[in-house]
């Protein structure tokens, strides 16, 4: 049973999320907040697997809300919601540690679908949005300000070409396809390439390709 804790300041939308919810017999509600700080205290008291955290909250906004469950409740994993797909704030959720970023029209499925996946402890972002956003954060930062391309040490040649294509939208049925290895290979490197980078899950992965200057916005390997 995964326990989720769901983060809205509009009460309408956090009963609407609980009951798309409430079907899954996987999933369980087990509390409400109506700020970010509210949310802390409660994931700390119930102990959710995932709390479903809006990004634009009073009091404690999501961003600063998901900054500080990494830090006193790591277990909850975040998954992060916006009404826009282009919002400055999921980049900067992502960097505080949320596990996935959907927009608040996607379907009921969608919702579910995310919710499991943040749980396993994958990342909740379509690669071609999650593209898309951190390239759209990308190109709001001056070149000036971002550092030269730097490779973190200890990546080899082929992580260094599947966290490139990580980076550019590739899933790993496609990065396999293009380095005709196996699916398996690609996890397995991929796993190897979280540890040396200190990223936790793909998205987090995806923006330090960016910073590291690995690839530019609106780049697309082929």
């Amino acid at each position: 049973m995964i326990r989720v804790l769901i983060a809205d300041d509009q009460p309408l939308v956090r009963r609407g999320l609980a009951l798309i919810l409430a079907p899954d017999p996987g999933v369980e509600v087990v509390g409400e907040a109506a700020d970010g700080a509210e949310a802390v205290e409660l994931a700390q008291r119930l102990r959710p697997d995932v709390v479903v955290m809006d990004i634009r909250m009073p009091v404690l906004d999501g961003v600063q809300a998901t900054a500080e469950l990494a830090r006193v409740r790591p277990e909850s994993r975040v998954l992060a919601l916006s009404t826009f797909d282009m919002d400055e704030y999921v980049v900067a959720a992502l960097r505080a540690g949320a596990c996935g970023f959907l927009p608040k029209d996607i379907s009921p499925e969608e919702l579910i679908a995310a919710v499991h996946t943040v749980h396993t402890g994958e990342a909740a972002v379509a690669p071609r949005l999650l593209t898309r956003l951190i390239s759209t954060y990308v190109r709001a930062t001056p070149p000036a300000a971002r550092p030269a391309q730097t490779a973190p040490a200890g990546l080899t040649p082929r992580e260094l070409e599947i966290w490139r294509l990580l980076a550019t939208g590739f899933d790993n049925a496609a990065i396999a396809g293009a380095l005709d290895i196996s699916v398996s290979t690609v996890k397995n490197h991929i796993t190897g390439i979280f540890g040396k980078l200190g990223v936790r899950d793909r998205a987090q992965a995806v923006i330090a390709a960016y910073e590291s200057g690995l690839v530019e916005a609106g780049q697309r390997s082929t």
